[in-house]
């Protein structure tokens, strides 16, 4: 038999597996913060997007029983009907395409008061505590305007705290 002098190589050696390692540690370093930030903005507008479709079904609610739930009875009053018979002949939801109402982009509840004790118009006040999971941060999602005159959904309540009853 005649040896050729070429050797078949099995696989990679441990120089080259440590340079395909640094490379993919550097590729993840420069794309890992941007992925993360879309992944934040992305919750953010789903949550105020989850809020505005809230609304939406509130004022369905509200043209049907002539009025917004009050507080005690939430958000729940879109999927259930009163047990006030005369008020449940004007019900015609439920308001909500799910069984449950939903929650934000971090599994908080949303708060719901009304009347309102934040803002300058008659409308339920709806607030997400944001990722932190705790009101008057920075992170809130709210729907209301402040006295400033911030925009409605994205204001931060500084201030004032929504009921959590």
């Amino acid at each position: 038999m005649k040896r050729t002098g070429k050797r078949q190589r099995g696989g990679l050696t441990l120089l080259e597996l440590m340079i395909v390692l640094v490379i993919l540690v550097g590729l993840i370093g420069l794309i890992g913060p941007r992925l993360l930030g879309t992944q934040a903005k992305a919750d953010i507008k789903n949550t105020t997007t989850q809020i505005g479709n809230l609304e939406s079904a509130l004022k369905l609610y509200a043209v049907d029983m002539r009025s917004f739930p009050n507080t005690e009875d939430g958000l729940s009053a879109l999927l259930q009907p009163p047990a006030d018979e005369k008020k449940a002949r004007k019900w015609e939801g439920p308001y909500l395409d799910d069984e449950i109402v939903p929650g934000d982009a971090w599994d908080n509840e949303f708060l719901y008061e009304y009347p309102p004790t934040n803002g300058t118009r008659d409308f339920p006040n709806l607030a997400s505590p944001g990722p932190d999971g705790e009101l008057n941060t920075e992170d809130d999602i709210v729907n209301w305007r402040s006295e400033e005159g911030d925009s409605e959904a994205g204001a931060t309540p500084r201030e004032s705290t929504p009921s959590t009853k």
